[in-house]
């Protein structure tokens, strides 16, 4: 995982689980934003009224429907819809959207802030050990499972540790099968989500 993404993520963590963005969804049921591919190193505020642009757009939608730019090695800009600048509010609920959505395709991505917009592309250069780790800041994401929250785990010190290594063992058995070889199963201690 790059620097860049790592900061970001660590500037927001913990990351959002489903449930907040359920509930986020709900609160802002017209949440839209203006997205817009393009080429790394090529972005120019022209390009936001060209045909790479999705203009006051639902985002999980547009990036289901728009994926394949982004293999093809484009970046995903977004903005605050009419104002080419992303509110930092928005930030992690867009790292949690977009890593949803990548989960099920097996992709470690890149973020940043870049010209006062959300910029998301496919991290090209990521190895088994950078796979691992960017899964792991989203841990929760996948399983549900925020440890920064009251999360229901058992007091009793057995029976918690009962419930988090099958909570451990289903996470693992999911990312076996989504990045097969390339998964690294084991972390069994919670701590070590968290762990600057």
């Amino acid at each position: 995982m790059n620097q860049t993404t790592k900061s970001l993520i660590e500037k927001f963590s913990p990351m959002w689980t489903n449930k907040q963005i359920w509930e986020f969804d709900q609160l802002n049921e017209d949440l839209r934003f203006d997205a817009m591919y393009v080429k790394p190193q090529n972005y120019d505020d022209s390009l936001w009224k060209s045909k790479s642009s999705f203009l006051n757009s639902e985002i999980r939608d547009t990036i289901v429907r728009t994926f394949d730019h982004m293999i093809d090695g484009e970046e995903l800009w977004i903005s605050n819809v009419n104002e080419r600048k992303i509110d930092e509010k928005y930030v992690p609920y867009l790292m949690a959207v977009m890593a949803d959505v990548m989960i099920e395709e097996e992709i470690c991505l890149n973020f940043r802030i870049e010209n006062e917009c959300f910029v998301s592309s496919i991290d090209s250069d990521a190895d088994v050990i950078d796979c691992k780790e960017f899964f792991e800041e989203f841990y929760h994401l996948a399983t549900g499972f925020n440890y920064e929250q009251d999360t229901g785990i058992p007091q009793d010190e057995n029976e918690a540790e009962i419930y988090l290594t099958r909570l451990q063992e289903e996470f693992d058995e999911k990312m076996k099968g989504i990045l097969g070889d390339k998964y690294l199963p084991g972390n069994n201690d919670p701590d070590t989500i968290n762990a600057k």
